[in-house]
């Protein structure tokens, strides 16, 4: 695959807002006293995987696996349902997370898989288009 440097500078732009977005949702509402934090799937460094006070993995912190085309559909698939929503001025980033690790049978987000289904880089790829998404940074 061929990127241009506009599109890898932007790809690191979402990576690194991802980061961020994600650790400022894992870290809100400060430490978790005697909470039970599930291992990380096999081959996944130990603390790679950060979640939300409600159980949502937000954050997978191994390199992101999906083509440009597979990108664009899960980034503008979480677009279209956060823009179905009501607006209440808070971020869909979350929700939109929630439903997708909810979903008995997989959304268009997660390529039609369950959530469990998917490998470890597939879920990030799938949080770093769903971090795009809320930023508004689908194209």
């Amino acid at each position: 695959m061929r990127c241009s440097t506009h599109r890898s500078l932007r790809w690191g732009t979402v990576v690194v807002a991802g980061g961020l977005l994600a650790a400022t949702a894992c870290s809100h509402g400060g430490a978790h006293h005697g909470a039970a934090t599930p291992s990380a799937p096999a081959g996944v460094p130990s603390g790679a995987i950060g979640r939300s006070p409600s159980g949502v993995t937000t954050r997978v912190d191994i390199p992101a696996n999906s083509t440009e085309n597979e990108y664009y559909q899960a980034c503008h698939a979480a677009k279209e349902w956060m823009e179905a929503q009501p607006k209440t001025g808070q971020s869909q980033f979350e929700p939109y997370l929630a439903m997708v690790q909810a979903s008995p049978t997989g959304t268009a987000g997660s390529w039609n898989s369950r959530w469990a289904d998917l490998p470890p880089p597939r879920q990030a790829a799938l949080i770093v288009a769903a971090t795009a998404a809320a930023n508004h940074e689908c194209e």
